[in-house]
């Protein structure tokens, strides 16, 4: 299969992506979201075993660059993927052969 040359809006917003979520943690913060679509910062903190102050942290930052989406319930607050192509981009992470 010979790869096809990706426009440069692709390539900029997948550079986006990748450099707001290439981190191990956000990676599984976003690896969660993708399964569950809506988590509180608790379940998430359970989920992956971390300290509160490590994943507000890293989801106060993809929320600022628009990576995430934040809703509040009560004193909860919920994350969900705002951004559908880094769904997209975690999908060719899944197939990809490492």
């Amino acid at each position: 299969m010979t790869p096809e040359i990706i426009n440069n809006e692709k390539l900029e917003k997948v550079a986006f992506i990748l450099k707001t979520i290439g981190h191990p943690v956000r990676l599984a913060i976003i690896n969660r979201l993708a399964i569950n679509e809506q988590m509180s910062v608790g379940e998430i903190c359970e989920a992956l075993n971390l300290e509160q102050s490590l994943v507000s942290h890293h989801l106060n930052t993809m929320k600022l660059k628009g990576i995430l989406a934040r809703t509040k319930q009560g004193t909860s607050r919920y994350y969900s993927v705002a951004l559908d192509e880094v769904l997209t981009v975690i999908g060719c992470m899944e197939k990809c052969k490492l």
